[in-house]
């Protein structure tokens, strides 16, 4: 008879106390501890909790978005600075040092939509911006910290992409020119060459609108999940075209978020059935579903060294370690 598959970890641990569901996550390497990440939350009631995974608590708590919604965070390149971006329409820089929980810089938005924004780094002290813009189908590009706008990104007047869903900045290897990946709410993926203003290439990867995608510069290969019951894998060729390469079938409809490992070895994703599933990146073979949580699974974030967290509807954010990295 064959071996019957290892049933699926528990979590490592479980982070409780958001009170409200948690919507977004990002670990924050090189922070203190030695060497261990700090995970940070943000939470449907607009609080953001700085965690430490050596005492599993709260080591802060961040109030800047009046009660609403944090569907974003992300750490700057440089120092231990975080941005927020909240319902509020508010996007805020904190600065975090030497135990600091104070917002020293905040931008207004112009999108009242869920689509988070994605940052570029362009050197120590210069990074590039994308958030949705005030047309409903627009993104803007800004050069930060100066908040100067560099563009305005609008489909082709043909296209009816409808809303921007969610952006991914990215640079080559080789090129000093920025890339976007934006998924539509017409669950078409578009690639945009943001210094000339233009889209290089857009497929029709789902017929309801992406809710999460994930790219792999390395193998010019990415991910996108939406409503429906399959994740579209596609690639880009030399010629900056984009193409289908498969779709892979879910057990049950809706993705809220999918994550590639930062080793291109495993993938994540966030599901409406309460489960994270995860595959192999390359073969996208199924390794593990992870059935712990009891409402929908909103966000996952990855660490360097390959930690996963996932946060729920329920309030909860689970901590897994799967597959160490080799």
């Amino acid at each position: 008879m064959a071996a019957r598959p290892s049933p699926p970890p528990d979590p490592q641990f479980v982070l409780r106390g958001t009170q409200s569901a948690v919507q977004a996550l990002h670990f924050h390497e090189g922070a203190q501890g030695q060497g261990h990440p700090l995970l940070i939350s943000g939470s449907l009631s607009g609080l953001v909790h700085i965690w430490s995974l050596q005492t599993r608590r709260a080591l802060t708590t961040l109030d800047g978005h009046g009660g609403q919604c944090v569907i974003w965070l992300q750490t700057l390149p440089q120092g231990p600075q975080l941005l927020s971006q909240g319902r509020d329409l508010r996007l805020c820089l904190w600065d975090l040092a030497e135990g600091r929980n104070t917002v020293v810089d905040s931008m207004g938005l112009e999108s009242m939509g869920f689509c988070k924004g994605s940052l570029l780094a362009r050197g120590p002290q210069r990074w590039t911006l994308a958030v949705p813009g005030r047309g409903s189908d627009e993104i803007q590009i800004l050069e930060m910290p100066s908040k100067t706008s560099v563009c305005t990104l609008k489909p082709e007047a043909d296209a009816k992409p409808g809303m921007p869903m969610c952006l991914e900045l990215w640079q080559a290897d080789s090129s000093s020119r920025p890339l976007l990946l934006a998924g539509y709410e017409d669950g078409s993926v578009a690639l945009w060459d943001v210094s000339e203003r233009k889209v290089c290439s857009r497929i029709a990867c789902h017929t309801e609108p992406v809710m999460g995608l994930d790219f792999d510069s390395q193998k010019a290969r990415g991910v996108s999940g939406s409503a429906e019951k399959a994740l579209a894998v596609w690639s880009l060729d030399e010629q900056q075209a984009l193409q289908v390469c498969r779709t892979h079938e879910l057990t049950n409809p809706g993705i809220s978020d999918v994550k590639i490992r930062p080793d291109r070895k495993i993938l994540a994703t966030a599901g409406w059935d309460h489960r994270v599933r995860v595959f192999h990146w390359r073969t996208m073979k199924p390794l593990a579903v992870l059935a712990f949580h009891t409402s929908i699974v909103h966000c996952l974030a990855f660490a360097a060294d390959g930690l996963l967290a996932a946060g729920s509807k329920d309030h909860r954010i689970s901590v897994w370690s799967l597959y160490p990295r080799s």
